[in-house]
């Protein structure tokens, strides 16, 4: 039986009754003491873990003002604060061990949009993707660009001064900041904006932190401006972190102390709104993707597209591209980034032209491949190949790819995984070649693998070795290539933190500032934040404090996973090696990534919060030497003793009933999971929630007793054949208000589905398809097999939604095949589902068996339903590895793609339009799906369309929970309510029967599947 966890880290009773005088004045967010939700913030994207004491999300201004005010009481002065946004930073930036301040719940309103005079005013926590979405219309967009744009918040973007692709032409986030409202660490406001000189030196002193900081920082700017000009680089990519160099213009009339605050990480005050001009959107964008036979080739030849006034040139080498080349993303660009025949592409440089002017735009690509066909023609510079992309889906997918390859390097194989230390040095764009020439020699010389891209035209290159930080020796080797990192980066005249600030970098500071300027920065830090209580350690301490910096040795992930033992590790892998880099939290509500993040926006429901919680669950374990694989074979080859039964029914009703357990934390997490699979393929290191969720929720029921619901569903697929046997007096008792309401609330189920009638054997009575007889198909001959198709049949579809399945039989028929109904067999997805795993070993076992008996015959198996069909496939590979066997069980598509050779195809009818809605697990599974539907549809004279959505939020049983069923109208609303609400319901689709059952409880419109729309559309023809 699991053990209980009893242990708590617990909240200083300091920082507990800040927390209760914080409510107690007002504060209108949400505070979070639990361990789940610290543990939730206590990593980013970085190798770094820092548990902090609490976490809080204001609502607005006024929230962050009454934080800091209760803060000045003289019991809370050592409470310290950090904020966060989107938790994407790669150095630990927004790690600490006070109180995490999250800006990104609440306040992320664009709060004005003046497209007239070109500027926009949001909320901190707006996230970058949002604010372009939120642009567009008005033909406008906020340009810096990074990677994790779909995620990233403004407020953090402005507190790294972040930039990416296109920076030689739209600069850095600071570029683009007019003016910011920001709450100092007292509660004082400060909003800044580019002020005279002698206007701020008639400020008011006052009692607050604001004017005294800006006085004294204008001062200190002024007092040392050469001193500032001779250290800071004249750099695309200039110093972050208390900007010196850019505060004044050039006549040193005008001083803007919002350059001070974008790069100071939160070290000096929080950003609540931030006032940003905008760009307008290009006329005319082309990409032209530049195909080399080495890295060194792509590297060499980049000055030479940033001479022919590229916008941007991007760079990815070849270890990149080959993970690319393995990860779903490929199938979006594959046909944009060709193989040259006969040659090996090694590099590639990505290089952009966008302009107002389309024809100065069209000119300027033109001459550029002129010039790359004479190079090409004369084999220079490594130069094998090239393609133009001038649409603009094409080109957003080439950069998605390329924005992903950040996270794929991350699913390398083995223990080794790279790192993000070294990864975002800047040297003059002239100087990079030779640069990463040395680079290479470094970490070639410690035996090391690693993949490089970037932005090289601003000299920016992204290196990440990779190292096993589970090994102590190879823990201290990444300090030891930081150092030696830093000494190259100064010899050819560049910085270490070109992109993504400092954080736990921040202990290179004095030596590159020297002693002097770096006084100066301390200075400014002790006018901002005398007691060092905003992200302490970060960028610098306050003068006269004798505070620490962070370091690069602080404490990592790897110190708390090589707690726990590698066997267990190895065997919980879609947990631990999730690397932090936050694409779960994906902004886009089209798409299927983490419904439950999106509605909740709580990180403790999300992959990578669901991840690490699981991680030090394992820990716990193991300090209490209980090793969880064991403990799951052991469940899994026995049924449990009746002391067992009565134990687990004390735990969950007894007297210890109340007591602290960690695994009711994890457990709370995992149950918000909608078990989509968007995960095990969107996310680039495929942390799969689902497999490991069920996994912990087989042990955690060793425990505790299930709820009476989890029984209904996993025994589901036993007693549907049996109620189908009298349909109409089954949904007769079910109908009553009343009954509905008792199911409610004793067994926790809402909106249950009336079954079918007529039963699919009823509609189909008499027909052909109801004869299957395994013995006779045996004797068949090769030939006649040829023109079977065995249907196989779900629970759901067969029984609930029976009208598909005839209209498959009826559609197979139209087409000259034989149909066969294949007798019903147990999936047992439903039990993998809530972690009944014996039973589902069993389950699926048995229709293993039974399935490969007709993979015997070499006739076709297909099934309607994606998610049940692909459980085949995943799960049941999982649960019995080999003794799964080979059969393949096909959905509708896959069968009916290959047959269109042999079908006559239809004449097009252009009106004949319809609408897929595809399902999320077979959008993220099969990613050329929707593609597949509408070559098949275009066959037979149809045009369907596919529709970007999300999950519909039923996510099989899930949404008739009765305590889920919140999140479930939640997630409907995001993407497939409003697609619907534009489109003929008649003419819509969708793959799978959770999302038909969706839509019919909430719209009561009744969606076709699409073997049913083309059974419309063929017997028409």
């Amino acid at each position: 039986m699991l053990p209980a966890l009893t242990h708590q880290d617990s909240t200083d009773d300091v920082v507990l009754s800040f927390l209760r005088a914080l409510e107690n004045a007002g504060f209108r967010g949400d505070i979070e003491q639990s361990y789940a939700s610290r543990l939730a913030v206590a990593t980013d994207n970085s190798v770094y873990q820092q548990l902090p004491q609490a976490v809080v999300f204001p609502k607005d201004e006024q929230d962050l003002v009454t934080l800091g005010r209760v803060g000045q009481d003289a019991e809370f002065r050592s409470v310290t604060f950090s904020a966060r946004g989107g938790g994407t930073g790669t150095n630990g930036q927004s790690l600490t061990p006070g109180v995490v301040v999250d800006i990104s719940r609440h306040m992320n309103k664009v709060l004005e949009i003046n497209p007239e005079e070109g500027w926009v005013k949001v909320q901190a926590g707006v996230i970058k993707d949002q604010l372009n979405d939120a642009l567009r219309p008005h033909g406008f967009f906020f340009s810096p660009d990074l990677s994790t744009s779909n995620r990233a918040t403004i407020g953090g973007m402005i507190n790294t001064d972040a930039s990416g692709q296109g920076s030689l032409k739209y600069g850095k986030t600071s570029d683009h900041v007019l003016s910011v409202k920001a709450v100092l660490v007292d509660g004082s406001v400060l909003e800044t904006e580019a002020l005279e000189t002698a206007a701020i030196q008639c400020l008011p002193e006052g009692s607050d932190l604001a004017n005294r900081a800006l006085k004294l920082a204008e001062q200190v700017c002024r007092d040392k401006r050469q001193q500032i000009l001779d250290k800071f680089p004249p750099l695309n990519r200039f110093l972050t972190g208390y900007d010196l160099k850019n505060v004044f213009d050039d006549e040193l009339n005008r001083f803007d102390i919002g350059r001070l605050l974008c790069g100071a990480e939160g070290s000096l005050a929080f950003i609540a709104e931030a006032k940003l001009n905008l760009t307008p959107i290009p006329k005319s964008r082309v990409l032209v993707n530049i195909k080399y036979d080495s890295f060194d080739s792509a590297l060499r030849n980049a000055p030479m597209m940033v001479e022919a006034k590229a916008l941007s040139v991007e760079t990815v080498d070849s270890r990149v591209l080959n993970l690319a080349k393995q990860d779903i993303v490929w199938h979006t660009v594959s046909d944009l980034l060709a193989e040259v025949p006969g040659q090996e592409m090694l590099g590639i440089n990505m290089v952009e032209y966008a302009s107002q002017d389309t024809e100065e735009n069209q000119r300027l690509v033109a001459a550029l491949c002129a010039r790359l066909d004479e190079m090409i023609a004369e084999k220079q510079n490594g130069i094998i190949g090239y393609q133009v992309c001038d649409d603009l889906a094409g080109i957003q997918k080439i950069y998605t790819m390329r924005k992903k390859a950040v996270g794929l390097l991350g699913a390398a194989k083995g223990s080794k995984k790279p790192v993000a230390f070294a990864e975002d040095t800047c040297v003059p764009p002239e100087n990079l070649a030779d640069f990463i020439v040395e680079f290479r020699q470094l970490l070639d010389g410690h035996n090391l693998d690693y993949g490089m891209f970037g932005h090289v035209d601003a000299g920016v290159l992204h290196v990440r070795p990779a190292l096993d930080l589970c090994d102590p020796q190879q823990e201290l080797l990444m300090k030891t290539i930081s150092d030696q990192v830093v000494a190259l980066v100064a010899k050819y005249g560049g910085l270490m933190w070109g992109e993504h600030g400092k954080g736990y970098r921040s202990e290179y500071g004095p030596d590159f500032f020297g002693e002097e300027l770096f006084t100066e920065l301390r200075r400014i830090k002790a006018a901002f934040d005398p007691e060092n209580r905003m992200n302490p350690g970060k960028i610098c301490t306050p003068l006269d404090s004798d505070a620490e910096l962070v370091k690069v040795e602080g404490q990592k992930r790897g110190y708390f996973d090589r707690q726990i033992p590698v066997k267990i590790r190895d065997s919980f892998k879609q947990a631990m090696e999730c690397n932090g880099n936050g694409l779960c939290f994906n902004y886009d509500t089209s798409s299927p990534m983490c419904p439950s993040m999106k509605i909740t926006a709580d990180r403790r429901h999300s992959p990578k919060g669901r991840a690490g919680l699981v991680r030090e669950w394992l820990r716990q374990l193991a300090q209490q030497g209980i090793d969880p694989v064991t403990l799951e074979q052991d469940l899994m080859s026995r049924t449990p003793t009746v002391k067992e039964i009565i134990d687990r029914l004390k735990n969950t009703f007894g007297a210890t009933r109340k007591d602290y357990d960690f695994s009711h934390e994890v457990m709370e997490a995992m149950n918000g999971c909608l078990a989509c699979k968007a995960c095990a393929s969107q996310c680039p290191i495929k942390v799969d929630v689902p497999s490991f969720r069920s996994r912990f929720m087989h042990l955690y029921y060793s425990r505790y007793q299930r709820p009476v619901k989890d029984y209904l569903v996993a025994y589901v697929e036993s007693y549907l054949p049996v109620m189908a046997k009298a349909p109409a007096t089954f949904n007769a008792i079910m109908r009553p208000q009343w009954m509905k309401t008792l199911t409610a609330n004793t067994v926790g189920y809402v909106d249950m589905p009336p079954l079918s009638v007529p039963t699919l054997t009823e509609s189909l009575d008499g027909h052909h398809a109801t004869r299957f007889d395994l013995t006779w198909l045996q004797v068949l001959s090769e030939r006649e097999r040829e023109d079977y198709v065995l249907i196989v049949q779900d629970p759901f579809t067969s029984f609930y939604d029976a009208e598909v399945v005839r209209d498959f039989v009826l559609l197979a028929e139209k087409l000259g095949k034989k149909p066969l109904l294949v007798p019903f067999k147990p999936n047992g997805k439903a039990q993998h589902v809530k972690g009944f795993l014996r039973q589902f070993a069993k389950t699926a076992r048995n229709t293993a068996d039974f399935l490969n008996q007709l993979a015997a015959l070499n006739i076709p198996l297909v099934g309607v339903d994606p998610a049940l069909v692909l459980c085949y496939r995943d799960e049941y590979n999982e649960m019995l590895g080999e003794k799964r066997g080979e059969f393949a069980v096909l959905t509708a598509h896959e069968w009916l793609l290959p047959l269109l050779p042999q079908l006559d195809a239809l004449s097009s009818r252009q009106d004949d339009n319809w609408y897929l809605f595809a399902h999320c697990t077979e959008k993220t599974k099969l990613p050329n799906a929707e593609k597949e539907w509408a070559t098949i549809f275009r066959h037979f004279g149809a045009v369907l369309q596919p529709v970007s959505v999300g999950c519909c939020g039923m996510a099989g049983t899930f949404g008739h929970e009765k305590d889920k069923l919140e999140v479930s109208k939640g997630v409907y609303a995001l993407s497939w309510q409003p697609n619907l609400a534009q489109l003929d319901p008649e003419r819509c689709m969708a793959t799978g029967y959770s999302c038909r059952s969706q839509v019919k409880r909430f719209e009561h419109i009744k969606m076709k599947h699409p073997v049913q729309a083309l059974l419309q559309v063929v017997s028409l023809a």
